[in-house]
This record gives structure tokens, sequence and C-alpha cells, in this order.
């Protein structure tokens, strides 16, 4: 009898279980494909028919705040420009306008950042030296017959970086000035085209250098330009350091003193003075306070509210007497209270709320704008997590 061998029926694959925490609420899937691994080492897709939906945010608290308080009334200045703000917070006023005018040595605010850009310099070195030309020692002569503010110099003679950086801001030496933009563009011209450049850069939108030294009433800004570059300027250590300064000791010349008067007065701590017969008395400040155990710090800007350096010098101190007292905190959440709900695809997700110093997942923050007199204080929100939606 033949035997007839039958061909043994093809077995199917018993179909893979996916993974028990596949199917929890836990899961996020962030791609179109997931691969569940098998025990035997194989694996097989799984696809999903499309893109999962984003997280779903629910907030708990108002869009925004009435922050009760009244407007501030301010000492602006009768005449000329000026411009006040709290670094963070944002604005407290203005007044005079926005039209470019003279600003004399404030000028050398951005020739001192310019500088230190190229040439960076920590607040323990002196930084690479220069020497000076025996063009630049000869003209010295005529410089001084024209009234302007300057140090002696020979030719031949070396300065160091740090040096000259505190000639130019100290004293506030015009003949320094040409010589730092000679030393780092190679000449004055290109030195110019970088300061106006770096103006449109940072947004200054109204202001327009000619000269390094802010002698030629050509080079021209305004309070609130120069609000922005003291901001920005400020941030470099080493210029921070040498605006801070008193008095130093230079090569030549000696002992020098810093031409602002208000330094170390109600919290100023900088930045500079400037003063010419087209420009009258100019002085960008930065000044330090604390409210409720935070440092803010104030800038501001006067430009030409009288002939003299006196009256910028008053304008500026009723500024910050008025203005430091302006910022006080007010708390629109508090910690552990939930600001939000944020839902997954599946349902699950995480509740934010206020913890300050625990950043597990993330972090937001909840600020305060200088409106109606009252200026908010900043916090920052961890997120906590949760199992519940």
């Amino acid at each position: 009898m033949s035997k007839t061998i039958l061909p043994r029926p093809r077995s199917h694959p018993t179909p893979a279980r996916l993974a028990p925490w596949v199917h929890g609420r836990r899961l996020w899937v962030t791609a179109a494909t997931a691969v569940v691994l098998l025990a035997g080492g194989g694996f097989v897709t799984v696809r999903l028919a499309g893109p999962l939906p984003a997280p779903r945010v629910v907030q708990l608290l108002p869009s925004t705040y009435v922050i009760p308080g009244q407007a501030p009334k301010l000492p602006w200045p009768a005449k000329g420009q000026a411009v006040l703000e709290v670094e963070g917070l944002g604005g407290l006023g203005s007044s005079g306008g926005h039209k470019a005018v003279p600003i004399a040595s404030v000028a050398k605010v951005m020739t001192a950042y310019l500088v230190l850009r190229d040439h960076p310099m920590r607040t323990d070195e002196d930084g690479p030296s220069m020497t000076v030309s025996q063009q630049e020692a000869d003209a010295y002569t005529g410089q001084v017959a024209s009234g302007q503010s300057l140090i002696p110099v020979n030719a031949g003679e070396s300065l160091s970086e740090r040096q000259a950086l505190v000639a130019l801001l100290l004293p506030s030496a015009n003949n320094v000035a040409h010589i730092l933009a000679r030393w780092d563009a190679g000449d004055e011209a290109t030195f110019v085209r970088h300061m106006n450049e770096t103006a449109a850069r940072l947004g200054m939108t109204d202001t327009k250098y000619t000269d390094p030294s802010g002698l030629d009433p050509a080079t021209v800004s305004t309070a609130g330009d120069q609000v922005v570059l003291a901001r920005n300027a400020m941030k470099v250590p080493a210029l921070a350091q040498i605006v801070a300064m008193p008095e130093a000791t230079l090569p030549v010349v000696g002992l020098v003193k810093n031409v602002n008067k208000l330094l170390g007065q109600g919290g100023i701590i900088g930045v500079k003075t400037g003063s010419t017969d087209q420009s009258g008395g100019c002085l960008v400040f930065a000044a330090e306070t604390t409210v409720a155990g935070r440092h803010l710090r104030i800038f501001g800007a006067v430009l030409n509210p009288g002939p003299a350096m006196s009256d910028a010098f008053s304008a500026t101190q009723n500024l910050i007497q008025a203005g430091t007292g302006l910022q006080h905190e007010y708390r629109v959440v508090h910690a552990g209270q939930s600001v939000a709900n944020v839902l997954g695809p599946f349902g699950s997700g995480t509740r934010p709320g206020l913890n300050p110093g625990i950043r597990p997942g993330g972090s937001s923050s909840v600020g305060g704008g200088g409106t109606d007199g009252v200026c908010g204080r900043a916090w920052t929100i961890g997120w906590m997590a949760s199992d519940g939606a």
C-alpha cells in the first residue's frame, strides 16, 4: 500500500501581545511607529493610524491681572530728554521726546564696549599693550588749546588696555579715545563704522556715531538708545568694574579721578558723563537698589537738562530718589498652587504647580510689568508630577 505523505500545515505565528505597560496611562508615544521587543529576541512593528494629538493645556489662572496702584509721577527735567527703567521689570517713563541730539563723551561707552568686545579682558587682567605714536603725541598740544578733556601722552609710551580704558572712562580723555580706535580697528574711520554697525545690531535706531570721543556734535543719539547700550555695556565685567572706580593711577599723568560726581550716591555704580556747548550736560547711569530681598538694577539717561554737568547731576538725583521707591513685590500665585492641567493623548498628564527651587521636568515664570506704578516680582514655577488629569 502506498503511503501518501501530506504536507504539514503551515503554522501561523501567534499574534504578539503588547506588554502590559503599553496599555497603561503613563505611555507617551511620540513617533508614528512603536517597536515592541519579544522575549525570544524578535520584534514586531505596530503602526499607528496617524500622528498623536498634541498635549492639551487647560489654564487654571486668569490670563491677566490688574495690579492696584496709581501711575507714578516722576520729577522729569523741564528741558532735554530723560528715560528711567528697571532692568527686567520695564520702563518707568520718559520725557522730552526721541529726537537724536549730541551726546558728547557719553559716546565713549560705545568705544569702550567695542574695544572690550574685540579684546576681551578679565577683571584681574591688564590686557595687551598699545604704543602712542608720534602723531598722537604731537596732536596733544592742539587738543589742549581747544579745551578738550585729555591726559598727557608721550611718543613711544606704552599703555595697557586697562590703562587706556581707565583714561577713557574716568577723566574722559578724548585723545585716548582716538588712540584706542586706531589700535582696535587699524584706523579711525573703520572703528566708527563698527560703532554704527554695533548700534544697529543693538536696535539703537536713532543713533549715529561720527567719532570715538563724542566731541563732534554730529555724533547724536537719544536717551532711550543710550539706556539700551548701558544695559549691554554693564554686562561686560571689566567695563562695569572700571566705571565704578572713583579714581586710579596712570603713567605720566599720575592720579586721575572719575568725573561722575554721583558715583556711590543713591546706589549709582556708573556709567558715563558728557558735556559740550552743543550737548549740554549729559549722564547715562546705572544704580542698584534692593526691594523685598531682591536686588534690582535701575538704568537711566538725561541729555541736556541744562548747559552744565551740574544740571545733569541734579536731574539724575531727582529721578533716582523717586524711582527707587516705585518697586513693590506683588504675588499673583503661591507655592503649591495649580496653574494649569496638561493632558496627554491618553488622558494622563502633569499638573504644573508653583514650587520655587524644584525643576524636575521644566520651568516657567510669572512676571509683573511696570504698569500703574507697581512692578510685580517674577517668580519661578516648577513642574510637579501628578497621576491625575
